[in-house]
């Protein structure tokens, strides 16, 4: 039997069909393995034939790496951070850590592309709520081409970038008893001054919904916003690099900001993290600052330092209308 069993073997494989089959084998694994990310909140979403990112159980992020020059500028940043010694370390962790590149299966079912491999942010959360937001009132860099910097400088009119300095590009918002709220990202692109301080409201309240008219009780403010851990703590330390730092120019870059409602709910840290992300539009600073991000830092602090500042409800609801009822952390970005 044990003869048998070994001859098939062996027919198999001197006509090729073994090599077939575990090469197939192999590619069901690792299908199995790779999936779409289920807290995508901005980019390019995987599936229905399309190219975007996808993720491991292993707690890693797979990004496919363009091919018109923004990819490998990313890749060039990555590469750059970890070999630059006067980054301090305490700036590095709110970078992704990098693993590498990788070619793997594209979820566009092309075949095998390069991809980034970076952590996945959000494996280590059940539920979380998530806001990405841009950086910058301008997102286009002086080296791109004219065509890129008209489409950039259009989108960066209509949304709050010129304005704010920054714009929310996606996020979602754990809803109690029904799943996530998370917003279509076209009406996101619109909003206005007040929307985004409204937004930014919910972002720490149990009682968030697309209902506009629930009156938003901030219950996790000072867990998530504030203390010595809290996000706008995260975001002084990066502001305070910012004003120093003349490496790199960060154009189109985002703050990514995390946190769980389960864990504050049940008074256990809420895991607050801001991270930043995409790096395909990064220049070198050439001994100058940039301001262009350090100012949309500094405004999104001034939004987010208003919110704690107005920690009775009524003031921070008046405050829509009139924010000089708020004080504002002072952000010179004038250095």
């Amino acid at each position: 039997m044990q003869s048998s069993y070994f001859f098939f073997v062996h027919k198999m494989f001197n006509c090729g069909i073994f090599i077939q089959v575990c090469r197939r084998h192999l590619f069901l694994i690792l299908c199995n393995m790779l999936k779409v990310p289920d807290h995508q909140v901005a980019g390019h979403w995987a599936g229905d034939g399309k190219l975007g990112p996808l993720i491991d159980d292993s707690g890693k992020f797979y990004k496919p790496i363009q091919s018109d020059g923004r990819g490998s500028k990313e890749v060039h940043f990555y590469k750059s951070v970890s070999s630059y010694t006067n980054i301090p370390n305490h700036i590095r962790r709110f970078f992704p850590i990098f693993h590498g590149t990788k070619l793997i299966e594209a979820s566009d079912g092309s075949g095998q592309k390069p991809h980034l491999v970076l952590q996945n942010i959000v494996s280590g959360y059940l539920n979380p709520s998530i806001m990405d937001i841009k950086i910058g009132s301008r997102t286009w860099n002086p080296q791109a081409s004219e065509d890129y910097i008209q489409k950039c400088f259009i989108k960066d009119r209509e949304t709050s970038s010129l304005a704010l300095g920054f714009r929310i590009s996606g996020l979602q918002i754990e809803s109690k008893g029904s799943g996530f709220w998370k917003p279509d990202r076209k009406h996101i692109r619109k909003y206005t001054a007040e929307e985004v301080r409204l937004v930014l409201r919910q972002f720490v309240s149990s009682n968030s919904s697309a209902d506009s008219g629930v009156d938003l009780d901030c219950t996790f403010v000072s867990t998530v916003y504030g203390g010595s851990g809290g996000i706008l703590a995260q975001l002084l330390e990066l502001k305070e690099w910012f004003e120093h730092q003349t490496i790199f120019h960060f154009y189109s870059c985002s703050v990514l900001m995390v946190y769980e409602k389960e864990s504050v709910a049940k008074e256990v840290s809420s895991g607050a993290e801001v991270k930043l992300v995409d790096f395909a539009h990064v220049v070198e600073g050439n001994g100058v600052i940039d301001h262009n991000f350090l100012g949309g830092l500094c405004s999104l602090i001034n939004f987010i330092s208003e919110i704690l500042t107005c920690s009775d409800v009524h003031t921070a609801k008046a405050s829509l209308q009139d924010p000089k009822h708020c004080s504002y952390t002072n952000c010179d970005t004038q250095n």
